[in-house]
């Protein structure tokens, strides 16, 4: 297993672009006052667009790692790169009725990106390393978004929310001709099978990898639980007197231990068993909310926002690094969509959800959270268990005549 000087220079590369994207890819954040303020659109339809719009993201974490497998990553990063850039930078001319329309296609480019970048660390970082690997990219991430949002918010009190659209797509086309300079290149990934055979369908794969199913499905509901922070968390908070500038603060605090201690804990942890480190981690966001059935101090919020980040550093790398560890070669940008849009399958769903039972049954939000991510951890860390025994068995027991063939060798190529 080895540190951060396994991690590639391409890689370190793509993280610079990323931090650079992230730090001006602020719209998400301002796109509702946008579309109620400088659109006037009533509350109900700037709703609706915006929902659409998170199903684009949705959509294109989840597809675009196929894109990735067929056409090459690399390619498929540029590509998404510079629609959803044109997207963004042609948004404030679109009539109102286009943006139904638009917006969900500029965000779809967008989840896309996600999915090429996890897909070209997952196949240029060697194996043993992909943690490492995954944790820069994170790290990159939350340190440009920890530099947008206020910039973001400066940008749009001096000039407007115009401005950050058209400055946010910009930075997106710019974050395309840097990737395009620095990535190396390389010709669309090619595939080799014994006997010519084809390669296995991606659901065929998955259930071959049922540890893997265990976890795409647990990191699934553990999504919807984790982004309560962002919807119903500060309604919570702003309910029992705490004002917005706190809020502020916890998501700050929030940035800031991931920065300082993300990269040395996949570091330090790298030997350790993934899926076990992940079960904790969820384990640890349903603890941080079930602190939240103490009240709504600031003590409370604190200790709530702390348990939530060390749960987010200990699951987040290691789980995308699990899968792409466990991936078919062939397979590796599909494996990472899915990943990539379980992981933001509380965009969407989070808000309803976590809305309507705040709404109706205030009291039951918090303990259900902690009770859904305890018992998501909780079968992370019963999977890893039973997966280690089986290997353990099939070490013992030898090979088995007549086993199915080996997974078909992708050559490693970014495309």
């Amino acid at each position: 297993m080895g540190s951060l000087r396994d991690v590639p220079k391409a890689v370190w590369h793509l993280a610079f672009g990323i931090f650079f994207n992230s730090a001006v890819a602020f719209t998400f954040i301002y796109l509702f006052v946008y579309l109620t303020d400088e659109r006037g659109l009533a509350v109900a339809q700037a709703g609706v667009i915006s929902g659409i719009g998170g199903v684009g993201l949705v959509a294109g974490n989840f597809t675009g790692g196929w894109f990735g497998d067929r056409f090459g990553h690399r390619r498929t990063l540029l590509t998404a790169s510079v629609l959803a850039g044109a997207g963004l930078v042609v948004l404030p001319a679109v009539p109102d009725v286009l943006l139904y329309a638009a917006l969900p296609l500029a965000q779809y480019a967008q989840g896309a990106v996600r999915a090429a970048n996890s897909a070209l660390i997952a196949v240029s970082v060697p194996d043993g390393s992909r943690r490492q690997g995954f944790a820069v990219m994170r790290v990159a991430g939350n340190a440009g978004f920890t530099v947008g949002a206020p910039l973001g918010a400066l940008v749009s009190a001096e000039f407007s929310y115009t401005v950050i659209f058209v400055a946010d797509g910009i930075g997106t086309l710019l974050f395309a001709l840097y990737a395009a300079l620095v990535l190396p290149g390389g010709a669309r990934p090619t595939v080799q099978h014994p006997q010519s055979r084809p390669a296995p369908g991606v659901w065929r794969e998955l259930r071959a990898r049922p540890t893997v199913l265990v976890l795409l499905v647990s990191i699934f509901f553990a999504d919807i639980v984790y982004r309560q922070l962002f919807s119903t968390v500060p309604v919570f908070l702003g309910d029992h007197g705490t004002d917005t500038r706190a809020y502020g603060w916890l998501i700050a605090i929030n940035g800031a231990v991931i920065l300082c201690l993300e990269l040395p804990t996949a570091v330090v942890l790298r030997r350790r068993a993934p899926l076990t480190i992940i079960g904790v981690g969820l384990v640890l966001v349903g603890l941080g909310y079930g602190v939240l059935t103490l009240g709504a101090s600031i003590v409370v919020a604190v200790a709530m926002m702390l348990l939530l980040t060390a749960g987010e550093i200990l699951y987040k790398t290691p789980a995308t690094a699990y899968v792409a560890d466990q991936a078919p070669d062939h397979a590796q940008g599909r494996f990472q969509s899915l990943y990539a849009g379980v992981s933001v399958s509380g965009v969407i769903l989070a808000p309803p959800l976590g809305g309507a039972l705040y709404e109706t049954a205030p009291g039951v939000l918090w303990p259900l959270s902690a009770v859904l991510a305890v018992a998501a951890g909780g079968a992370v860390i019963a999977a890893g268990r039973l997966g280690r025994a089986a290997a353990r068995d099939a070490t013992a027991d030898g090979p088995v005549t007549g086993a199915s063939p080996r997974t078909p060798v992708l050559k490693r190529r970014t495309g």
